[in-house]
């Protein structure tokens, strides 16, 4: 059921419509059904992991909540990781072990290795919703969070659908308590609600489709041998491409939760407008980049014990973050690009001093000559680790890259451009306005019939607009 498919608003219709009709804990218990509908759409075998995996984390949870035995809790708090890491590990990264055990062999002159014919498939979301558990358990282990005491509200925190398949990552102490108390009818909220499920629906339908058009002609070699060109408008295409996915999702899962009275943590701050590559983490996969920040590069160090062990954990911070998005070694490689990128940051800032200096606001950046060279600058190297995210293979994605050694032209390829124009500049504009106006969708602060008119505009744009060629949200594999 994709968030941008007429089946999904005929359902998310009739569950609000009902959804309101009923007091707060019939509210909790029709939620969980539909959010197991929802899930069970796309393969009904998948509900026995999610199903296993809530209610083991639900009774470990209270009974370390319950215990002042430190084995004890230190015990239930292992049982949980390694279920749910077992789970995802298995799930997502068999095949790619396998794979790269058998490529190791090969090349160490070992041609013949019986191995098992099995393909494993990967259930959606997985890697989201063990995240939610996985925080969940350490909240209460560290005392951070009080357990539940209601498996119905644990299992809809962790199986809301709005975020059930591809994120936001919900933090238990931001959607928990709003799951554990009734929520209110907000017109103003239910509206709001609307417009972002409007934007969402235009950067997907609209950018983020019609630049997957150039950016799968690209990397697909339908245009042609990498040049410089080809590269160019590949690279540029896949980053507005995945960056108008995403976020159109995300603002689809918080307009959708917002429809039902809950708040969903905003994801996305216009990270092509972020002037270092720390602030392009500040700004994009905001869920993520704070869960990896608070659950691993904290718990292993951060930036106590000296400058090596801080490049360290950020390096591995990144690398495992790169290995979460998917099970090939070109997501380790984006990992370790923006890994490296970090550290090598944070060094140069200390030795001029940069870290000390005052920020200037953001109003006061979208100004600045210099803040402009650096979000260039930024840009193309966040552009430069995308070709390995998009990338099939190491070598597919240096094959793309031999293109910089082949500055042709082709007087088809300016058709192309104007395209990719076309399609990226109207986010790239739409960002501009909401970091100088600070909001989460254009108009926001204005008048109603302002809103209205934009809303209008936004339907007439998708129906005009969206992509004749199927696209599924990228970050469903995840």
């Amino acid at each position: 059921m994709l968030f941008d498919t007429p089946v999904y608003f005929f359902f998310l219709a009739v569950i609000v419509v009902a959804y309101w009709q009923l007091s707060w804990r019939p509210q909790n218990v029709m939620l969980l059904a539909a959010s197991y509908f929802f899930y069970g759409w796309w393969d009904w075998r998948f509900l026995g992991l999610i199903l296993i995996s809530t209610v083991v984390d639900y009774h470990c949870a209270k009974y370390i909540a319950d215990s002042e035995d430190p084995w004890r809790r230190r015990l239930l708090l292992s049982i949980s990781l390694l279920l749910n890491v077992t789970f995802l590990g298995f799930f997502k990264y068999f095949n790619f072990f396998t794979d790269s055990f058998v490529v190791l062999l090969h090349s160490l002159g070992i041609n013949y290795v019986p191995t098992l014919v099995l393909q494993i498939i990967l259930p959606p979301g997985i890697s989201f919703y063990t995240f939610q558990e996985i925080a969940y358990m350490v909240d209460v282990y560290h005392r951070k969070l009080p357990a539940t005491r209601s498996l119905v509200d644990y299992a809809l925190f962790i199986s809301l659908f709005p975020h059930l398949i591809a994120g936001p990552i919900q933090r238990p102490d931001h959607l928990l308590p709003q799951v554990q108390k009734p929520r209110v009818f907000d017109s103003e909220k239910v509206f709001s609600g609307v417009m972002l499920i409007l934007t969402g629906l235009f950067r997907k339908c609209v950018i983020a489709d019609n630049c997957g058009l150039l950016a799968n002609a690209a990397f697909g070699g339908k245009l042609g041998d990498p040049n410089l060109a080809v590269l160019a408008l590949g690279t540029y295409a896949f980053a507005w491409q995945i960056y108008g996915d995403f976020s159109g999702y995300s603002d689809i899962a918080r307009g959708s939760a917002q429809l039902m009275g809950f708040h969903f943590m905003v994801n996305f701050r216009q990270p092509y407008l972020a002037t270092s590559l720390q602030d392009f983490w500040r700004r994009w996969h905001i869920s993520l980049s704070t869960w990896l920040r608070d659950y691993l590069y904290i718990p292993l160090g951060g930036n106590r014990g000296g400058e090596a062990k801080t490049y360290r954990n950020l390096m591995t911070t990144m690398l495992l973050g790169g290995l979460w998005h998917g099970a090939n070694w070109t997501f380790v490689i984006w990992g370790g690009i923006h890994g490296g990128g970090l550290a090598v940051e944070r060094l140069l800032s200390r030795w001029t001093g940069a870290d000390r200096k005052p920020e200037p606001s953001k109003q006061a950046a979208l100004f600045s000559p210099k803040a402009w060279m650096w979000r260039v600058f930024w840009f193309h190297m966040v552009c430069l680790a995308w070709i390995f995210f998009r990338a099939q293979s190491i070598q597919g994605a240096f094959h793309v890259l031999a293109g910089l050694g082949h500055p042709g032209w082709r007087p088809e390829l300016l058709a192309a451009f104007e395209f990719l124009a076309l399609f990226s500049i109207p986010l790239f504009l739409l960002d501009l306005v909401l970091e100088y106006r600070e909001e989460e969708y254009p108009l926001e602060k204005t008048k109603p019939y302002y809103q209205l008119a934009y809303a209008a505009s936004l339907l007439l744009l998708v129906t005009l607009f969206s992509a004749n060629d199927v696209n599924a949200f990228l970050y469903f594999q995840f």
